[in-house]
């Protein structure tokens, strides 16, 4: 009983807390939760009219592709770097609360996926005047957001408990999202990678996310099997590890904060 009650107060703490986390970001704001969708429905017509008038890349639909690509990684980036700060901007919650700690970075990584889900809601018009025709297999996409939730989640899990202790890495991080953005295939296509190191960089769980959000609206239906394993595989790892390193790391929390 003991159990049961503090799983339900660890719930409704993940509820509140999201809504939280996501109101926050626009406090103060005339506009308020417009900005939801005003922010990502201006930086993609603008992505659309530098990527897809100025730039000819030899890939169809090449708007719709960067597009599609730069949301899923604007998820794990903005995701990453604010779940590396949810436990140093939550002191009190931290050092006041009986709630499990991992509980203030899974509702900050909700709020991502609330954010990142706004985000290709005003996609799906774009796409529309870009011309593509949308198919049953967007129905897919929120699975896909969902396997991006967790590894973000993952991710946040060892970078907000080491980011406690080690301020430094919010430095390493960010120099980490710049060298990931460059190995991402959002601009170009992972056919460019030369064939002997095509697999090993195939294996970059967010190269398979932007792969097969592509695939929905633009190639095939995806994830293909392939897809699935590497992104369910490294999930798992990365939870594994991120668990053992937060509650290693979350009995020192009040003396470090």
């Amino acid at each position: 009983m003991v159990e049961s009650d503090r799983i339900r107060k660890s719930v409704d703490m993940v509820a509140v807390l999201t809504q939280k986390d996501f109101k926050l970001r626009y406090r103060n704001s005339v506009l308020g939760f417009l900005w939801a969708l005003l922010n990502p429905l201006a930086y993609m017509v603008i992505l659309t009219l530098v990527f897809g008038l100025l730039f000819r890349m030899n890939i169809p639909n090449y708007a719709a592709w960067v597009l599609t690509a730069i949301l899923i990684w604007r998820f794990f980036s903005i995701g990453t770097t604010q779940g590396l700060d949810s436990i140093t901007s939550n002191q009190a919650l931290v050092t006041k609360t009986d709630v499990p700690r991992y509980v203030i970075v899974l509702s900050n990584s909700a709020a991502n996926l609330v954010g990142a889900s706004l985000e290709f809601i005003v996609l799906f018009p774009i796409l529309i005047v870009l011309g593509i025709r949308l198919t049953a297999y967007v129905l897919l996409l929120p699975g896909i957001l969902i396997l991006e939730f967790f590894l973000v989640f993952a991710v946040s899990l060892s970078l907000s408990s080491l980011a406690v202790k080690y301020r430094d890495f919010y430095q390493l991080w960010d120099i980490v999202l710049q060298l990931g953005f460059y190995v991402s295939p959002i601009f170009y296509s992972e056919n460019l990678i030369p064939a002997r190191f095509r697999f090993a960089y195939s294996l970059n769980p967010v190269t398979r996310l932007i792969e097969s959000a592509r695939g929905i609206f633009l190639l095939a239906p995806t994830p293909s099997r392939f897809d699935l394993i590497v992104i369910t595989g490294i999930i798992a790892a990365f939870l594994l590890f991120g668990f053992v390193v937060f509650r290693a790391r979350e009995w020192h929390f009040a003396e470090e904060l």
